[in-house]
């Protein structure tokens, strides 16, 4: 078969459920927000058409789905009179916004040439739109009357009930055909931009999204034209398309779309518009495009001959995977993310792993991750495979594996396949030496089969993965009312210019003026509440300040940044952080490289960020990640992520330091060690450990909070020693787990207290002395050392190390016992600012036993982000050179609230004019026979 040609995704825009844009989309996908929910009253009101028995006639069992947010549409903007907004489906009003900004995307909106005449507009739409819904029931007039009749009804009531019944529908006008067609969704879209290439819609159900997809393909292939507007879109989520799920049956009775759950009982439909941009890629790149991805291919495949024409076949959905992957010209071992049809039936979703079955080699390696974002916004429906287009697209731009929602217990179809599902997004590292590479499904009603390869365009850097969404703010001045005035400035705060604001803040913070101040927020209420806290506190009102950092006086100079060791590790450790900062990929990258060659078949990021855990997963994933070589590997790649992210800022520290581990991390940012010198350090050193642990078996630790001076008395006899000296007050002590336990009982009795450490065996200690001698070999052969920028302070001797004792340093220490308090007094770290750098706070108490004033750069348990910005705000306070403008570089102009001179709110609902809201007069008192003859009607 011809391969396909490589096509290049240049622009994307995106209208689902709780997402107004393309950000607010892939944020959502990425927090994992679950947008289902109850029917708004813009719709339907389930209070009158709603029973929880699936088979009651004319009625639905669900009363949830997935809704966009009102859109102040402009009709003057989009060509349309307001007098034919009711009489113009709400698919095609919204359908010319989001082709409008995807073209703004893909830079080819207002202002900017492009060949109109070579340019077409291919959509999935299913069928007729919801507005011939209401037409069409304006027509059941003759059955009204004859039913009125019917129950004696007098006429001049009869007339004026089916005036009050009529004036529930829109009523028919000049407008009402085209504004009811399904392919006018194109063919608006065509005429308000001017296109003059191909326009059409295209019809496959569920699959038409992917069915508009190929055609716009074929169109580029062939050389029709040069540029295409492709996707899907749907809003039709009324009772209609409600009882058409309802009666099939395939809606969920719990109002949520499971898929890929053990117990998925059905879907929750949705409405949204997702389009896409699409050129050749030679075209793309020869005209300066910024590509999100490159389209490899897409497969098709009919059901052909089944049981029922709505019910799935799995071999149509094999011929459509299979023809992807042979247009694509790459193997299904190859795809490492796979957004499925996923509806959440019991039917579909073992239908469609039956099928996957038979393409994806059975594998004990889970290389690919599954799911469908309908677990998020419910099935759209014509759009959902855009939905899950864009989705993957993303993922694929933004090297990020999402996650799936809702899944309790694994579908047991699963077991045996390469899939995996996530419940958390995390860093997409590529398992092999071959592009990030999604595949995208979408099936329709009729045996439709779509299947999509996507891989990532190689030419394109990480973005960073946040919108600045939180509200980062820094003041500087003379004294305290120079603040106050500066403060003033964020009275009467909007959202539309808070973040303007806040990037002017930082931009013109200057950490040599005597006062400073900086506080951070995740909403607006936020911002007033620390407002108001900080003119109190520097009005004299109140004595302490919370969530705000201050100071005041000469900047700060001596700054010491310790890395922390093993223990710290912890599955999904700095996930948030990791995903936001394009730097922090690059050593995940290469750590996943070394255990791969190291150890073929295992992948770094399942240990860190694994697969959703089910029944005792956790401990086994935190047990997997305890293993020495991983837990130092895994520790060297997030803490060289976090020394990157660091410097991104222009943190400059004055001296290094490390617990144990730590002092590989050390070295290595104070340029001492290289990267990949470092994370293969990182490796062999817990593999000597494991090692030695394994020929002296038995061993552990146990941290004990106590003075050295009490704990050696009570070791007289005992064959334990003290591997780690961390405080006056705390040491830990490693020896034969026997010997440990009886030392525990002792303790207890002496009202001491005690905890076991998650270690193979005893560290710095003589059970690993052969790991040491072996290390030091290792790093002669294969390590070179450089003189280190700043002083880096070593465990073992509680001193600076010397680039002559580098080596013999870094092996001895790890049968050598941590010195740690010695190496505080030696960096004189009662001084200036300490932080600890590293996944949680283990190091954070012993750090504010010497100085309280110590940080924490993973501070905030909710977020690594928010640590982050966090420590930021210390810094810059206290004087560090820190680049706040790195945060985010956005515009600094204040927004033009641009004032419409008419809009109307829209939301997937068609709109209705105001007018017809007004109440009608009441229709008059009926006789006596007529209330009768109208409650006969009602009861038939």
């Amino acid at each position: 078969m011809k391969t396909s040609s490589p096509i290049a995704v240049i622009g994307v825009s995106a209208m689902f459920p709780d997402a107004a844009n393309l950000q607010e989309y892939w944020k959502n996908i990425v927090q994992g927000h679950d947008a289902i929910r109850p029917i708004p009253v813009t719709h339907w009101k389930p209070e009158d058409l709603y029973d929880a028995d699936p088979k009651r006639p004319d009625f639905t069992y669900a009363k949830t789905g997935g809704f966009l947010k009102p859109y102040d549409f402009d009709p003057l903007k989009f060509g349309i009179a307001p007098h034919a907004l009711e009489a113009t489906d709400t698919t095609q009003l919204l359908g010319m916004v989001c082709a409008h900004e995807a073209l703004i995307d893909a830079g080819y909106g207002p202002g900017k040439d492009f060949n109109k005449e070579r340019t077409s507009c291919i959509i999935g739409v299913t069928g007729t739109l919801e507005l011939v819904i209401p037409l069409g029931a304006r027509l059941s007039h003759p059955a009204w009357r004859k039913a009125l009749k019917n129950a004696g009804v007098a006429d001049e009531v009869a007339a004026e009930v089916m005036e009050a019944i009529s004036e529930s529908f829109v009523p028919w006008q000049e407008n009402s055909f085209p504004g009811l067609l399904g392919n006018v969704v194109a063919g608006r879209i065509a005429s308000r931009f001017d296109l003059g290439g191909s326009n059409a819609v295209v019809d496959a159900a569920c699959a038409s999204s992917l069915a508009a997809l190929s055609m716009a393909v074929m169109e580029l292939e062939s050389g029709r034209a040069d540029m295409v507007i492709s996707g899907g879109m749907d809003t039709f989520n009324d009772i209609f398309m409600y009882m058409c799920f309802s009666k099939t049956p395939a809606l969920s009775p719990t109002g949520h779309s499971r898929p890929f759950d053990a117990d998925g009982d059905g879907t929750a439909i949705g409405e949204g518009l997702g389009a896409l941009i699409l050129k050749r890629l030679e075209d793309a790149e020869r005209d300066g495009d910024r590509i999100y991805a490159v389209l490899k291919g897409v497969g098709s495949g009919s059901d052909g001959k089944g049981q029922a024409i709505y019910a799935p076949a799995a071999k149509g959905q094999i011929k459509a995977l299979t023809r992807a992957y042979e247009l694509a010209d790459v193997r299904p071992e190859t795809i490492e993310l796979l957004e499925a049809h996923g509806t959440g039936t019991r039917v579909g979703d073992g239908v469609e792993i039956s099928a996957l079955a038979e393409v994806y080699p059975a594998s004990d390696v889970k290389h690919c991750v599954i799911g469908s974002v309908k677990s998020q916004i419910g099935h759209t429906k014509a759009a959902a495979g855009a939905a899950g287009l864009i989705k993957a697209v993303m993922a694929l731009h933004h090297k990020i594996q999402p996650p799936t929602l809702k899944v309790r217990a694994l579908h047991a179809g699963l077991s045996k396949t390469p899939f995996q599902v996530l419940d958390q997004a995390r860093p997409w590292i590529t398992r092999g030496d071959y592009p990030r590479r999604a595949a995208i499904s979408a099936f329709g009603f009729g045996g439709s089969n779509f299947h999509c390869v996507a891989e990532e365009y190689l030419g394109t850097a990480k973005p960073v993965a946040w919108d600045d969404s939180l509200y980062f703010f820094a003041f500087s001045g003379a004294d305290r009312q120079d603040l106050l005035r500066k403060l003033s400035g964020l009275d009467g705060i909007s959202e539309l210019n808070a973040q303007v604001l806040a990037r002017q803040s930082r931009r013109v913070f200057d950490r040599l003026d005597s006062c400073r101040l900086s506080f951070w927020a995740r909403s607006l209420g936020e911002v007033t509440e620390r407002v108001s806290a900080s003119r109190d506190y520097l009005s004299g009102v109140r004595d302490e300040l919370s969530d705000v950092a201050y100071f005041e006086g000469s900047a700060q100079t001596d700054l010491s940044l310790i890395f922390s060791g093993q223990g710290s590790q912890a599955v999904g450790m700095l996930r948030e952080l990791v995903l936001a900062f394009p730097e922090a990929l690059e050593p995940l990258e290469i750590g996943s490289r070394i255990l791969r060659e190291e150890e073929t078949g295992l992948s770094l990021v399942d240990y860190i960020y694994p697969s959703q855990a089910f029944g005792d997963d956790k401990k086994v994933q935190q047990k997997a990640l305890t293993a020495t070589r991983i837990a130092q590997l895994a520790l060297g790649s997030v803490g060289a992520a976090l020394i990157l992210v660091l410097q991104r800022f222009g943190v400059k520290a004055t001296q290094f330091a490390g617990h144990s581990y730590g002092e590989l991390l050390a070295l290595y940012a104070s340029g001492a060690l290289k990267l990949e010198d470092m994370l293969r350090a990182s490796y062999r050193r817990g593999l000597l450990m494991e090692k030695a642990g394994a020929l002296k078996p038995g061993a552990g630790m146990l941290a004990v909070m106590a003075s050295a001076s009490v704990v050696e008395e009570l070791l007289v006899g005992r064959d334990i020693r003290i591997a780690n000296f961390n405080s006056a007050e705390q040491v830990v002590v490693g020896g034969a787990l026997s010997e440990l336990e009886s030392l525990k009982a002792v303790l207890k009795g002496r009202g001491i207290s005690s905890k076991a450490l998650e270690v193979s065996t005893a560290f710095h200690t003589e059970f690993v002395s052969d790991a040491a001698a072996e290390f030091d070999q290792w790093l002669g052969e294969n390590v070179r050392f450089s003189e280190p920028s700043v002083l880096v302070f070593g465990n073992r001797r509680a001193a600076a190390y010397r680039l002559e004792d580098m080596r013999g340093d870094l092996s001895g220490q790890l049968g050598s016992p941590v010195r740690f308090a010695d190496m505080l007094n030696s960096m004189a770290a009662q001084n200036g600012t300490l932080v600890e750098v590293g996944p949680g706070r283990k190091l954070l108490g012993l750090l504010r036993a010497v100085n309280p004033q110590a940080l924490s750069l993973d501070s905030e348990p909710r977020d690594s982000v928010l640590g982050l910005v966090g420590l930021l705000s210390q810094l810059a306070v206290r004087g560090f050179e820190v680049d706040l403008t790195a945060w985010y570089p956005g515009s600094e102009s204040l927004p033009v609230d641009v004032k419409k001179s008419f809009t109307v709110s829209l939301t997937g609902a068609n709109y209705r004019s105001p007018a017809r809201a007004v109440v009608k007069k009441p229709i008059a008192a009926a006789s006596p026979r007529d209330i009768a003859g109208a409650e006969a009607l009602a009861a038939s």
